[in-house]
């Protein structure tokens, strides 16, 4: 995903300057100073001053222009959350922060790097879209469509490689919901790198006569109500996936939503309201149960009408 991130801002750099990049004594490791090498006029690397960062991104948006901001999410929100809510999304600015280092994948880093909550922070406040790509192909095509959408964004990606479930992104629209996979029984909605297990888990489902339709929800908000429900309606049951705590992130968007609209069945797999702890990230994701095979015990349990 950073390889993508380094490949969508040098193409939004070579068609638009009024692109400018900020980084926090990441930019390396984000691969956002390949920017810097191609444009080092439109190019800011602050040093660890993520607070500062946001005020800086704050006043090139006033001056016209549009400020991509990155760095870990630990940092970024985790350390400016004032700074994010009052000088960019009160003023409802066109600033876009791509937050890389999301989730417990951060591996060995340990709890304190390990962002479980900064989707529910993000999607707290007004006028900020949060978007979370599922893989490289449909990070790149996300961060343009968010170059080109007013108003601030963000973005999180994760740090380890992961497979690629889109193989076109020419569909992919912020705030539109993507149906990857038809079915009849359960509906799974996930994002980020929970979706390729999502469709390793309705492969083995099939298998047991399971039905699964397959949801990539990247945008979290503004939510796509009208996807969610249809699919609702149509199999009853609904997973969310996510790396992510269950509270206030794509489970508890997509439970508030539907609670409202088409009340169904809900099963969200994700962190169980825990802090994560240094640890390989393959290890990780299946002590915390964010696996396919988790998913689909959780599919098993709707369609038989089982309690979690």
């Amino acid at each position: 995903m950073r390889d993508a991130l380094a490949e969508a801002i040098l193409e939004l750099g070579t068609k638009d300057r009024r692109i400018v990049v900020l980084g926090a004594d990441t930019s390396v490791s984000i691969k956002t100073s390949l920017f810097g090498e191609r444009f080092p006029e439109r190019f800011f690397n602050v040093g660890i001053a993520e607070s500062n960062m946001i005020g800086i991104a704050s006043g090139l948006a006033l001056a016209g222009k549009i400020p991509v901001v990155s760095t870990y999410s630990a940092f970024v929100p985790g350390k400016c959350l004032d700074q994010i809510r009052n000088a960019v999304a009160y003023p409802n600015l066109n600033v876009k922060i791509v937050s890389s280092h999301g989730g417990l994948t951060v591996g060995p880093d340990g709890a304190s790097h390990q962002t479980i909550e900064d989707v529910a922070v993000m999607r707290a406040i007004p006028h900020m879209h949060v978007v979370i790509p599922a893989d490289a192909p449909s990070a790149r095509e996300l961060i343009l469509k968010a170059a080109s959408t007013p108003g601030p964004f963000y973005m999180r990606l994760s740090r380890p490689n992961v497979a690629t479930v889109h193989e076109s992104t020419a569909d992919l629209e912020i705030g539109k919901a993507a149906l990857l996979r038809d079915g009849s029984d359960v509906t799974i909605v996930a994002c980020g790198i929970m979706l390729s297990e999502a469709m390793i888990a309705a492969e083995n489902l099939s298998q047991e006569g399971i039905s699964a339709e397959i949801i990539d929800c990247h945008t979290v908000k503004p939510l796509d109500n009208a996807t969610l429900g249809k699919s609702a309606a149509k199999t009853g049951a609904v997973i969310t996936a996510e790396e992510h705590n269950i509270i206030g992130g794509l489970g508890g968007a997509v439970a508030e939503a539907l609670s409202e609209s088409r009340p169904v069945r809900i099963e969200r797999v994700g962190v169980r309201d825990t802090f994560g702890e240094s640890g390989e990230h393959s290890e990780l994701l299946v002590k915390y149960g964010l696996t396919s095979r988790e998913i689909a015990k959780a599919a098993r349990r709707l369609v038989r009408g089982q309690s979690a």
